[in-house]
């Protein structure tokens, strides 16, 4: 991956050179330059990026911004006028920056392009409760839809199995830019997904209603929190077999892991938060389509919202979202991040980037739309020290756009993830 990223960039070195479009005719100095770049480590790369605007999401935003980039971090932020490019630098600019953007809940890699059998890997159906199923055993990385994604801008996915089982798996973080999984892997068990709601009692014969079902994720539960105890036991040949699916809700009752449970309706959100009092687990909602019946609660309790996506189809638990929720959660001083989420049709799924605009679009703050596809996330996620903001020592993950990043009609010129330009894309200003 990094020597063809090496060859894409000796490539455009040499037609600046005036070295193409000789094409065959290419003279023995040309193809010695282009040779000697595409050969050169990454490390120790010098990138100054510059922007009419700069949203460093670390404070207001910078006019006439620049960004100086050494070994895949940030090195200096900061006006124009006050940071010093060197000569030894590429610089690359254009209309706005910002950090590259998070989408902080889908399925993407384990869902696919082609939304056939062979693709859809995101759910398993055999049995309502498996929280040891792990999406690290089952991303993939060279799928199209994360290229595509890319693409728009996205550098970070937060991703496992959808939601519609009782306990449905661990999630992972991970970068969208590498050729395995351990190569773009930011975290390996990020969450233990859970859903409440109808939606499990449509994918399985038990539970057959919501009552039912929690009575099956508390009882579980309670065997965890006993598997926990014995496995403490200094006598080791009293602790029991390993049990895998006990150990994973063992990670999340002792705080090793959140729950990240999906509840849209306000009385799934309540019970949600009920749980977590009572086995004191840490929680992140997802969805919570309902949740501006049940502001007071949330805040409350201190739990953040991974939302629905703004644009998703008002139905089943959902049918009651709306396109306001993100500004109100703002506004009762929730924290908060966009997601792509899944819906079982194509596209498979989402973009962040859009749906942070429709929410912008109806009562939210457009710094605060960003922050939330940004630092906001990463924050919620966990991995505010890497990614997020433009900050010294921070990965060099950012995007260039050739205008508003919430006009449908911007164009992304330029996606960078570990300071290397991974998507060139065609940029034409907004007339």
């Amino acid at each position: 991956m990094k020597r063809v990223r090496n060859a894409e960039c000796g490539m455009r070195i040499g037609r600046a050179a005036g070295c193409f479009p000789k094409a065959f005719g290419m003279d023995a100095g040309c193809w010695m330059l282009v040779v000697m770049l595409m050969s050169l480590p990454l490390w120790g790369q010098k990138v100054a990026v510059r922007g009419e605007t700069v949203y460093t999401m670390a404070g207001a935003p910078l006019a006439d911004g620049v960004v100086l980039i050494r070994d895949g971090k940030i090195e200096k932020v900061g006006k124009a006028a006050e940071v010093k490019i060197g000569n030894d630098y590429t610089v690359l600019s254009g209309k706005v920056v910002t950090p590259g953007l998070i989408d902080a809940h889908t399925v993407v890699g384990l869902a696919g392009y082609y939304n056939q059998p062979h693709d859809q890997d995101q759910l398993d159906k055999s049995s309502p409760i498996q929280p040891e199923l792990r999406a690290l055993d089952a991303y993939n990385p060279r799928e199209k839809l994360v290229e595509w994604l890319r693409g728009l801008g996205v550098t970070t996915l937060h991703t496992g199995q959808a939601p519609g089982a009782l306990a449905s798996g661990q999630s992972i973080l991970v970068k969208t830019v590498g050729n395995t999984v351990e190569e773009v892997l930011l975290d390996s068990a990020a969450m233990v997904t859970l859903t409440l709601g109808s939606a499990v009692s449509r994918n399985y014969k038990s539970p057959g209603t919501s009552a039912k079902g929690v009575a099956m994720l508390r009882t579980e539960l309670l065997k965890a929190r006993e598997y926990q105890k014995k496995m403490a036991n200094k006598d080791i040949s009293k602790r029991p077999a390993r049990d895998l699916k006990l150990e994973a809700l063992a990670m999340v009752l002792s705080g090793k892991l959140p729950a990240l449970i999906t509840a849209n309706r306000a009385v799934e959100i309540m019970t949600a938060l009920r749980l977590a009092n009572e086995f004191g687990f840490r929680l992140i909602l997802d969805g919570a389509a309902e949740a501006y019946l049940v502001l007071e609660e949330i805040r409350a309790a201190g739990v953040p919202v991974i939302i629905h996506p703004t644009m998703a189809r008002p139905r089943g638990d959902s049918r009651n979202l709306s396109l306001e929720t993100a500004a109100k959660l703002k506004q009762a001083g929730i924290p908060f991040a966009f997601q792509s989420g899944y819906e079982g049709y194509v596209p498979k799924t989402r973009v962040v980037l859009f749906e942070a605009a429709i929410a912008a679009a109806n009562g939210l703050a457009r710094e605060d739309a960003l922050a939330a596809l940004t630092i906001n996330s990463a924050k919620i996620l966990g991995i505010d020290r890497r990614v997020g903001s433009l900050e010294k020592g921070k990965d060099a993950d950012l995007v260039i756009f050739g205008g508003d990043p919430f006009e449908y009609t911007t164009h992304v010129c330029t996606v960078m993830v570990d300071g290397e330009v991974v998507v060139q894309g065609e940029c034409r200003e907004k007339r």
